[in-house]
């Protein structure tokens, strides 16, 4: 799995285009994925990437990083293990893309917001 291409709403993935925000977890792409509130991302909106365990979530936190992280993400996160890296959406697609290389797509998850 690759992601090939990214601008503002917009995302190629082998080939694929997405408009909206996706998360990707064991390689499944989960489409059009939504947070309970808006630009603030929880532990809540990432059941399925908990329940996946990987070894490290991506975050892309839009192309102006206006998604926010709650304050207790990452030490929720981490309590199953899990490692939690958030940037803008472009360098977190290029991030995603090391380590899906590095260390498999069992490994690395990626929920990533499109726009702002």
């Amino acid at each position: 799995m690759k992601i090939e291409f990214y601008r503002f709403g917009q995302m190629i993935i082998d080939g694929k285009k997405y408009t909206n925000d996706l998360k990707i977890i064991k390689g499944k792409i989960v489409a059009g994925w939504r947070r309970q509130q808006g630009h603030l991302l929880q532990i809540t909106d990432l059941s399925d990437v908990v329940k996946a365990k990987p070894h490290t979530l991506v975050v892309g936190t839009g192309a102006n990083d206006l998604m926010r992280l709650s304050q207790d993400l990452a030490q929720s996160l981490g309590k199953h293990g899990i490692r939690l890296e958030a940037i803008s959406t472009a360098l977190a697609i290029e991030r995603f893309n090391d380590l899906i290389q590095q260390h498999g797509e069992e490994n690395i998850a990626g929920a990533f917001h499109l726009t702002c």
